[in-house]
């Protein structure tokens, strides 16, 4: 491992003792962790068996024990997750991400889509960051990929809207009213091109919701295999994200991007 990233996940020894604190603490509230409790008392009260607060806290205490020492676990409750020395502020003036650049969309069914989408996609991320070690390895390269995806759906919704802006634009010079019925039979032409792309975007931006919950089954999926079995579905799942971008890449590469 290289000296930046030891600075940035220094170990549980390098930890300070507040920070230990935070960790611990987080590690100790974390859902899966409770449940054992939960499951522990049920047992315990539906058998009455004196073995089993005893194995529960056992396992609860590993548990705890072990995420608290993950590397992964502590950057994620130490620094969140933005990058580490970026602060939030000066981060979304230089990148702004896929789900703030989508409210600047106007309101509407594209709008509508393109969040939907966004939403499965940050929960897929989600599931990968809190599965387990094993999982987060063999689907290390598919968060990059979903947030590829993100920016590329991002850019889609903004070409269908100038699209439609266009379209209406085009229609208005043809209007008799206008006085300024220009382009004739190629003006036509070129509406009912835009508006054929603007359909072929729509659907994509409706499917998409779709593909991405596909894909997020897949992650659990992943996370429940082992050994050989789980890199071949984890190297499925990725291959199906570039697939993903590239059609995105495509569809957008039929209309101009959207202006600055």
């Amino acid at each position: 491992m290289s000296q930046e990233n030891n600075q940035h996940t220094p170990g549980w020894a390098g930890l300070s003792r507040e920070e230990q604190r935070r960790v611990a603490l987080a590690s100790a509230r974390r859902p899966m962790h409770l449940l054992i409790l939960l499951v522990g008392l049920v047992m315990f009260l539906t058998t009455l068996a004196f073995w089993v607060p005893p194995l529960t806290l056992a396992t609860y205490g590993a548990a705890v024990f072990f995420s608290a020492r993950d590397p992964f676990f502590q950057r994620r409750m130490l620094e969140g997750r933005q990058r580490p020395g970026l602060p939030e502020a000066e981060q979304e003036a230089k990148e702004p991400s896929p789900d703030r650049r989508a409210r600047w969309l106007p309101r509407g069914q594209t709008r509508e889509k393109v969040e939907a989408a966004l939403e499965v996609r940050r929960k897929t991320i989600a599931a990968i960051e809190e599965s387990d070690e094993v999982t987060r390895e063999v689907l290390s390269g598919a968060v990059p990929k979903l947030g590829e995806l993100g920016n590329g759906l991002v850019d889609l919704a903004h070409r269908r809207e100038k699209a439609g802006s266009e379209v209406l634009e085009l229609q208005k010079l043809r209007e008799p009213e206008s006085g300024n019925q220009t382009g004739g039979r190629g003006v036509q032409e070129e509406i009912q091109r835009l508006q054929q792309e603007a359909e072929r975007m729509d659907r994509e931006l409706s499917d998409m919701v779709e593909r991405l919950l596909t894909l997020r089954s897949r992650v659990v999926r992943v996370s429940l295999e082992s050994g050989e079995p789980a890199r071949e579905a984890a190297g499925s799942l990725i291959r199906n994200l570039d697939d993903l971008n590239r059609r995105v890449e495509a569809l957008g590469e039929t209309t101009e991007p959207p202006s600055g």
